[in-house]
Order: C-alpha cells, then structure tokens, then sequence
C-alpha cells in the first residue's frame, strides 16, 4: 500500500456489530506524515466507499471537551476528498475509544466542527454523532428529471407524500423517496450520467428512501462521484435526512427515527437518527467493530 511503513492502517464497520454488515472505512490516528496525494492513495488502496484521517489535535474556542480529545480530520473516497463523512466519524471514534475509553470528542472537519459521544452499551461500544447545521433547499425541475432518467426510475414510482429535495448536514445529498420497497431494492443506474450531475450540483450522494412506518425508513445511497456504485451506511446522509424530514415538516421537532440500510447489499446495518426541539443540529448513533485485516 502506498503509504509511509509507520502508518497504521486500521478498518472498522460503522452501524452495525457485525463486521459483515454496516458500511466499512479505513482509518488512520496518525496522518499528520501524510499529504493529501498520500491519504487519497490510502483510500484508493482500501476501496472503502471512504477512509479518515486524523491530521492532529484540535482545540476549539470554548468548546474543548473535558478529556481534551479533539482532533483534525479529513475524509476521502478512493476517487477525492469529501467535506464530511458520517460513517467514517463513527468507525475513528469508536477506534478512539477502544485506545483511549469512552467520553466525549471533538473532530474539526471542512465543514465545522461535529462533536461525538461514544458510550458502552451492554458490552458494545457505541458513538453518537451531532452534525453541524443542516439546511433543505429545492431542486429545478430539469435536475430532477435529469435524476431519474439516469436512475432509470419513472416519476410515478415517486412517493409524492415525500417531496424531493436537497439537504444537507456537512454535505449535500439530493432524497428522493420511492413510493414501493421494491422499487427502492431495483436499483441499477447509468453510473457515469448520475455522476455527471452529482458533480454539477456539488452531491455526494442520492439518499434514496422508503417509509416503512412513520419514524422507520429503508434507505440507499448511489455515490459515483466517490467511485463506488452505492454506499452501504451512510451517516452524513442520514443526518441531512432528518434534517429534510423536520423541515417538511414529515417528522417532528423531538423524534427518534430508525434507518435501515445495507440489507440490498447483503451488508445491513441500523443508523439512528435523533432530532431535538430548539435544537437545528441532527444527532446520528450506532454500534461498529472492528474487522480483522
């Protein structure tokens, strides 16, 4: 692997136990030797939809934790750095935890600083994220079109109780809701066309969902700007999710909601998805594990 013989390279799962399921990431404690041709060619190595890196210590004004545990923190997918990664957030604090124990971080990444919770749950390491401040914004009609012919998916196959939108939480992801669960599990799409128009409107991915119950969704992410057909647990999108589900006011201001996602892959995992009344912030926890090289 193309990196410096005194990085460690480290993998986990994010959002689920099982190292077989959830969304694996490459992680690396110390990349402070590492530029950003040297991390990206980490990524590439590991394939990992993405990999993260802590460049060093950080010290935020007023908002240390009490540990001191804050760090820098870049993201990147085997084709290019991303601003925010919700799974890889995740995969470093529990690898953090399991180091140094449980408590309270802060990572400074391009997008702001997004403070994480990890807990010990019945002998399961668990972290909580909380994003920075999300926004909702719509999408011209032609994008939209755009998006379902290079999904291949018929505007009538749309869930219209669930308007689409563009939402973001630390990156931008277009949610468009499948009024079928099949239709959500039939996903076969023009990869380089969806990825032309990922790149114009500056996504990261397609957060594509079905309710399945008023607080449980099943979801999907189709990421070829990151150089994989789909993302098997995608913790950036599915805090702007809740973002998009309490600005159209489809959820309410305090809710927990539960997202399923990985089952079409063969690689399941649980994401939850917590919102606050007179909190704008989206909070995003589950468990992860190691995975053995």
């Amino acid at each position: 692997m193309p990196q410096n013989p005194a990085t460690e390279v480290l993998r986990y799962t994010a959002f689920s136990a099982d190292p077989r399921g959830g969304n694996p990431a490459g992680v690396v404690l110390d990349a402070s030797g590492l530029d950003a041709a040297a991390m990206l060619a980490v990524a590439a190595e590991l394939g990992y939809s993405e990999s993260a890196f802590l460049t060093g210590r950080y010290e935020p004004d007023g908002a240390a934790p009490a540990t001191g545990r804050g760090y820098a923190i870049r993201y990147f997918s085997p084709k290019a750095e991303v601003p925010f990664c919700g799974h890889a957030t995740v995969a470093t604090a529990l690898a953090l935890a399991e180091r140094d124990g449980p408590g309270e971080l802060v990572f400074s990444t391009s997008a702001g600083p997004v403070p994480v919770t990890v807990v010990r749950e019945g002998g399961e390491l668990r972290a909580t994220l909380t994003s920075v401040e999300p926004h909702v914004a719509r999408i011209a009609p032609d994008d939209l079109a755009e998006a379902l012919a290079a999904l291949d998916w018929p505007a009538a196959d749309l869930d219209p109780a669930l308007p689409p939108r563009i939402a973001y939480a630390g990156a931008r992801h277009l949610v468009l809701a499948a009024a079928t669960r099949e239709r959500l599990a039939d996903l076969s799409y023009d990869f380089a066309r969806l990825e032309a128009l990922m790149h114009r409107l500056d996504l990261t991915t397609v957060q594509l969902v079905w309710r399945a119950a008023p607080d449980v969704f099943h979801v999907r992410d189709p990421f070829p700007v990151g150089g994989v057909v789909e993302d098997p647990a995608t913790g950036a999108a599915a805090a702007a999710f809740g973002a998009y589900l309490r600005t159209e006011g489809l959820a309410p201001d305090s809710a927990v909601l539960t997202l399923h996602q990985g089952e079409d892959m063969g690689r399941p995992g649980t994401l939850t998805v917590e919102l606050r009344a007179g909190d704008p912030r989206v909070r995003v926890s589950g468990t992860g594990t190691r995975i053995d090289a």
